[in-house]
Formats: C-alpha cells, sequence, structure tokens
C-alpha cells in the first residue's frame, strides 16, 4: 500500500531573523577585515557535555574480531566523576584549536576564562604585535548575546590583556554556521569514536591528540576552578562599561576597549 518504516526528518528551521543573512555578510567582512591586518579571529562555543566513566560512546573503532570494549549497561551519572564542559576556541587563521575542560557550571565566567587561557598559552604566541581580537560566537548559551556576566568579564579580560575585544553573534538559530562546529568539535568527535571517556585524563589526551588532513592542531586543559551559578550583574552595571556598539545590530556586533584607552 505505499507504507515504510520511516523516522522523523529534521528539515523545518522555522521563522528566520529577516536580517540573518546580512549579519552573515557583516561577521565574514569583519573577518576578513581582522584578518587582513593580521589579527586574531577565533570561534567559540561548548562543546556537548561528557558523562565520565565507563559509558558507551558513540562510533566504531578497529578491534580484535568479537572483542567489544565492555561498558555499562545504563548511562547513570558518577556521582563522584560527574560531567566535564568542553569549551573550545577555534583559531580560524591558523587552524589551530584549544579546548578548556571545565568540571563545574558552564558560566559566562568559565566562557571568558577559557579564552583567556587560550590567548595567555596560544594565542600571544601565534599573534605577538596584536592590537584586537574578533570572537564570533552564538547567539545563546553562557556567551550568549543577552548575557551581562558575559560582558563583564569579557571587560575585564580587555582590560587584563590589553586588547580590543570585538564580538559578533551569529543570528538566533544559527549555531550550526559557527566554524568551531565542524572545525574542532567534530574532529574531536571522530577522534574519541568507540573510546569510553573513562578519567578526566583520558578526556584531556583524546582532544589533544586531536588531527586532520589538514594541519589542525588542539592543545587541552582540565579546568579544576569553580564556577557557580546565579551571578546577578544588574543592568547598570553594564551600561557603565562603555560597550561601543556598532551601527548595524549593535546587541549583536559590539567591542570593548581597555580602560586606559578610553578617552
Amino acid at each position: 500500500m505505499g507504507y515504510s518504516l520511516q523516522a522523523n526528518k529534521k528539515t523545518i528551521e522555522g521563522t528566520e531573523h529577516p536580517d540573518r543573512d546580512k549579519q552573515f555578510e557583516h561577521i565574514n567582512d569583519k573577518c576578513k577585515l581582522f584578518q587582513g591586518e593580521h589579527q586574531p579571529v577565533i570561534s567559540v562555543d561548548t562543546k556537548k557535555k561528557e558523562l565520565i566513566g565507563n559509558f558507551r560512546n558513540v562510533g566504531r573503532e578497529l578491534r580484535p574480531k568479537k572483542d567489544p570494549i565492555p561498558v555499562n549497561v545504563y548511562d547513570f551519572k558518577d556521582k563522584e566523576l560527574g560531567k566535564v564542559n568542553p569549551y573550545g576556541v577555534y583559531d580560524i587563521t591558523n587552524n589551530e584549536g584549544w579546548v578548556n575542560v571545565g568540571i563545574d557550571h558552564d558560566t559566562a565566567s568559565f566562557a571568558v576564562e577559557s579564552i583567556r587561557r587560550w590567548w595567555n598559552l596560544m594565542g600571544c604566541e601565534s599573534y605577538p604585535d596584536a592590537k584586537k581580537l574578533l570572537i564570533t560566537a552564538d547567539c545563546g548559551g553562557s556567551n550568549g548575546s543577552r548575557v551581562r556576566l558575559w560582558k563583564t568579564e569579557l571587560q575585564k579580560l580587555t582590560d587584563e590583556i590589553g586588547l580590543e575585544i570585538s564580538v559578533c553573534h551569529f543570528p538566533p538559530g544559527t549555531s550550526k554556521w559557527n566554524k568551531i562546529e565542524h572545525r574542532l568539535f567534530s574532529q574531536i568527535t571522530l577522534n574519541w569514536r568507540g573510546k569510553p571517556l573513562t578519567s578526566y585524563e583520558v578526556i584531556v589526551n583524546l582532544i589533544a591528540a586531536t588531527k586532520n588532513s589538514k594541519g589542525l592542531r588542539v592543545k587541552c586543559m582540565l579546568d579544576t576552578n569553580k564556577y557557580p551559578k546565579g551571578t546577578k550583574i544588574e543592568k547598570k552595571q553594564v551600561e557603565e562599561l562603555g560597550i561601543i556598539h556598532d551601527e548595524f545590530h549593535g546587541e549583536w556586533n559590539y567591542t570593548f576597549k581597555p580602560k586606559n584607552m578610553v578617552n
């Protein structure tokens, strides 16, 4: 009768923002401008949270016949090991990745600390003459355009490292176009396929060993700091930062200047 068993198919994207394409063009133009001036451009995001323990990891890996790795039947979180939040920073120009593996909450403070670690351990060496930094990020999550803590922490970072920091957010519902997703996170997933993530050390080593045919290089570190949830930042505190908003969608595109550069 013309019937067969079929699964749902994700094709309906929903309503898109009327300026979605223009924002993509704005991001592209700004990235080219920074790269033309030999200034760093990074893509940031938090990878999917991962359970730590002897749990099944998707994918298949070569092993002797009829000798699969035995893992737990149920994926109940280990109370001692818990989960990790791998926050990634991808250097678009140099094809280099940095992953900060957090063991606490995925907050804006954690996101900015991850960017700070990337700059101190990789960025400053790759761009010794940098004057400014461009960050491309999703519109939501710990680095969302509406997150006040994200903005106050970024101001602290720009004051600390002395770089002018610009941020461009992808429009709502377009996170899959963020370059870190398919240039770094997908490569990590391929590298650790079929391997149970049994400890923090295993995760850090597997991420750091990620490579591909295009020369991707990745560094990784475990972050044992605490990042408590619920930190409240008043609207007035953000207004006092003196954020410079772009003329085009200033809520998505804005810049922080070090305090010693602000007149």
